[in-house]
């Protein structure tokens, strides 16, 4: 049985038809063309679907499109300034040389912004906590975790 759902995906409201068992990873991806949010493990151990759903780290492979109804979903392509500036984020993991394959850095970007949303200026600690759940294969997380902190120190 299908179900129509609306939500607002980086600030454009969105309604569609959606299948029960779809999740919130497909929909970005599938149906709305945002392919920025990767899927890889799809039981959400890697992190790489990470997006902010009303403001929160959420792994969409787990959630269920319909779960999403009325809720603001941002994906990495909200991050988007004018002029298609990079977010500050999005900067400091370049210029941190934070970025190797690059598979896993949108949802690093989105599990930091959410973590830096909260809290402008975290400790160490806190940023390693808010990135556990984001698996990188190429890092070490060194770089990762210097990125988020620069952002966070200035």
């Amino acid at each position: 049985m299908e179900q129509k759902i609306t939500f607002r995906v980086n600030r454009v409201q969105e309604e569609i038809v959606v299948k029960p068992w779809w999740t919130l990873a497909f929909v970005l991806r599938e149906v709305l063309g945002l392919t920025g949010t990767k899927v890889s493990c799809e039981t959400g151990d890697c992190g790489a679907c990470t997006v902010l759903v009303d403001g929160q780290a959420v792994k969409s492979c787990l959630l269920l499109a319909v779960k999403a109804h009325e809720r603001n979903i941002e994906t990495i392509e909200g991050l988007r300034g004018k002029e298609g500036r990079l977010h500050p984020l999005q900067q400091s993991f370049i210029d941190s040389f934070a970025v190797q394959c690059g598979y896993c850095t949108p949802g690093m970007i989105m599990a930091a912004k959410g973590l830096l949303d909260e809290k402008s200026h975290p400790t160490e600690e806190e940023v390693r906590e808010a990135l556990r759940g984001n698996l990188c294969r190429c890092t070490g997380y060194k770089k990762i975790i210097e990125a988020v902190m620069a952002v966070g120190q200035k």
